[in-house]
């Protein structure tokens, strides 16, 4: 179930925070830096991933943290690699088979829930009118909350109750 929330992300309660990255991407913008600041060995790890596999856009990859945090690294990006290192803009395609792949995650991991952005809407570029269909179709029939942070509010709390 979809509940739309106001809030910051990096706060949120749920299991699981999902968000749009590029292949090998230097995470120094938006909610990737807020997440690579926050967590240091993901991005150190999803470098590391990057280069061992080379991951197309569409995949996702799954960072377990010590403190039992869990981050969905979502691939609807272009680029990140080469010399500048610079991601690329997002696809409805990209942002498609990201999010069939995050709920084939959460159904093998059994994820109780999880905190989605407006997600390949900023540094992706793509617009919400958009992104929101493919969310609604690939996750919305799932059986836990899927907190969809439609509105930024910097250190506030969303509330994340539901029904």
């Amino acid at each position: 179930m979809i509940i739309e929330v106001e809030g910051d992300i990096v706060l949120t309660s749920a299991q699981v925070i999902a968000h749009g990255v590029a292949p090998n991407d230097p995470m120094n913008q938006g909610l990737a830096l807020a997440l690579h600041e926050r967590y240091p060995a993901m991005h150190k790890d999803f470098h590391h991933w990057c280069h061992t596999t080379h991951p197309k856009t569409g995949d996702a990859w799954v960072w377990g943290g010590a403190d039992g945090v869990r981050i969905v690294n979502l691939l609807t990006q272009e680029g990140g690699y080469g010399a500048d290192k610079k991601p690329g803009k997002a696809t409805e395609v990209n942002v498609n088979h990201s999010l069939r792949a995050l709920k084939k995650i959460i159904q093998k991991e059994e994820f109780s829930s999880v905190a989605l952005p407006k997600l390949a809407t900023g540094v992706g570029g793509l617009d919400w009118g958009q992104v929101y269909p493919l969310i609604k179709s690939q996750l919305g029939e799932l059986d836990i909350p899927v907190y969809l942070y439609v509105v930024f509010k910097a250190g506030e709390k969303a509330n994340e109750k539901h029904t």
